[in-house]
């Protein structure tokens, strides 16, 4: 088989971030290779079918598939056939909250022994400053003479189809020719291009998710402030907000979570000399809501022993079936720890520990709203015992 019969290899192409980019690439006319080493996963796209949720990717996958321009493997020797290669794993944090590059060397050893010299190497999911640099420099050590650029995605989970068109992308290169091959390749997705350094579209992605979670901070501390001065906050925020164009942008609370958020603050933090005190008070505060809730509940009934507990939403967001980094699970374990018996309710999250709707609804003395799915904003739940910090279930902000 000629060793470019694809255009580009996604690797990790079965995920949240890959399979919309891969999906998106084919549309545009490339030849599109998934390295995914999720079998199961692989044969779920193999017969059409999403393995989450995504707007717009069920047809565009039935749509794509008889073209014969996606092509799936768990065969690390398919980056072999590529011109490009696009790798969507990210910086972990590892137990002190700093960076780990082991996902790195060893994306880079299971794919140096297939690389062809020459291959542009795109970085894609958020990384550590320095990164770029350093996985360039892991493939020169592995004797592989590539092209590496980091291109950071900047879509909102399930919104990615859309928004490919519509936000800019940044390419972040060190070399103009590197930059010009990575900026080909995503031009094709139909935003406009912005240029960096491979440092400045690093620290780009870092500061725009970072940005975003000290916002939520702000929200969610503002939100404890006005409970404890027994304060509705719902009034105070439609206050802020009304007619007021300068406070626009001071989002309401709730829970600030998901893969992202969190993980690229500290990133922050661990880069930074100083430990970004302002990123680490973030984390606190954010984290931190759930406990507080908990804490709220103690004082209102006394002892949570025995006391069933509902939560709505499992996800880490609204009409999501992600659930990673998700703190209703947080505030589930610590429910349970208080002694409450906890029933867990999501119309999306596949996981065996959750219950019907229903049987919340019957079951539950407390609801506690962990994500304002659409399909909760009905709901209707009288004078029940309610905490709902997002303010999405017809009552205000109640705490």
């Amino acid at each position: 088989m000629n060793e470019h019969d694809l255009d580009v290899v996604v690797l990790g192409g079965a995920g949240h971030v890959g399979l919309p980019l891969s999906l998106a690439l084919a549309a545009s006319g490339l030849r599109v290779g998934i390295f995914d080493t999720n079998t199961g996963t692989l044969d779920t796209i193999a017969s059409g079918r999403m393995p989450f949720r995504e707007n717009g990717a069920d047809d565009l996958l039935r749509d794509v598939l008889p073209t014969g321009r996606l092509v799936l493997s768990a065969d690390a020797a398919i980056v072999s056939r590529c011109d490009s290669l696009v790798v969507v794993i990210g910086t972990p944090v590892d137990e002190f909250l700093g960076p780990s590059m082991t996902l790195f060397e060893r994306t880079v050893e299971q794919v140096a022994p297939h690389l062809v010299d020459g291959t542009l190497v795109v970085l894609r999911s958020t990384v550590y400053p320095g990164t770029t640099a350093y996985v360039a420099q892991v493939f020169a050590d592995h004797g592989r003479s590539v092209d590496v650029a980091f291109c950071p995605e900047r879509i909102a989970e399930g919104h990615a189809l859309e928004e490919f068109r519509t936000l800019p992308q940044i390419v972040g290169a060190d070399d103009p020719a590197v930059g010009d091959r990575a900026a080909a390749l995503f031009a094709r997705l139909g935003g406009e291009i912005v240029r960096t350094t491979s440092r400045e579209a690093e620290l780009a992605k870092l500061f725009t998710n970072t940005w975003r979670y000290m916002k939520f901070a702000v929200a969610n501390q503002f939100l404890m402030v006005a409970h404890q001065a027994g304060v509705d906050y719902s009034r105070v925020l439609d206050a802020i907000r009304h007619d007021y164009p300068r406070a626009a942008d001071l989002p309401g609370p709730g829970f600030a979570a998901g893969p992202c958020l969190f993980k690229d603050t500290m990133q922050l933090a661990a880069f930074t000399s100083d430990h970004f005190p302002m990123g680490q008070a973030a984390m606190q505060v954010n984290e931190g809501l759930p406990a507080y809730i908990v804490d709220v509940l103690h004082h209102r009934h006394g002892s949570l022993r025995g006391r069933t507990v509902g939560v709505l939403g499992m996800a880490f967001k609204a009409e999501s079936d992600d659930n990673r980094a998700s703190l209703s699970y947080k505030l589930r374990k610590l429910l349970q720890w208080a002694g409450a018996r906890v029933l867990c309710a999501d119309p999306y999250v596949r996981d065996d520990r959750l219950v019907p709707l229903e049987t919340v609804l019957a079951e539950a003395e407390t609801i506690v709203l962990g994500v304002p799915h659409r399909v909760y904003r009905d709901l209707d739940l009288g004078d029940r015992d309610l905490v709902d910090v997002w303010g999405a279930l017809g009552r205000g902000i109640v705490v």
